[in-house]
């Protein structure tokens, strides 16, 4: 079992800046991969961006390429976000995402790959 908490998030203007961070306790010496996922009421959740955790590489969603970098700090088991350039589109819940194992291949983007969620945090974007 990984249990996942999402913090970080808040109201910005846009074109702002935040950093989300989610921590990682449980089975975390097994983690494969992580990744953040958002969402808004009606719509189903979506990849934002992902981390291999043993290899560090990184995966992004076309529309936050070159806005947001995910990275992670494996001695203290947490994933962050920084999110730049932010846009009202951005606006959503944002929820991180771990899978254990090994992962071979391409980064998965269903979040029905994923077994271990976070409860989330909001992020608001203001025009």
């Amino acid at each position: 079992q990984v249990q996942l908490v999402e913090s970080g998030g808040g109201l910005v203007q846009t074109g702002g800046s935040l950093r989300l961070s989610c921590a990682a306790s449980g089975r975390t010496s097994s983690t494969a991969a992580m990744a953040w996922f958002r969402q808004t009421p009606g719509k189903e959740r979506e990849f934002v961006a992902g981390i291999r955790w043993k290899t560090g590489g990184t995966y992004y969603t076309d529309s936050v390429k070159d806005r947001f970098t995910v990275s992670r700090d494996n001695g203290a088991n947490t994933m962050y976000l920084e999110m730049a350039s932010l846009k009202p589109e951005d606006t959503a819940g944002y929820y991180c995402a771990a899978m254990l194992g090994t992962l071979i291949g391409i980064m998965p983007r269903r979040p029905s790959t994923y077994p271990y969620w976070g409860q989330g945090t909001q992020v608001t974007v203001s025009s």
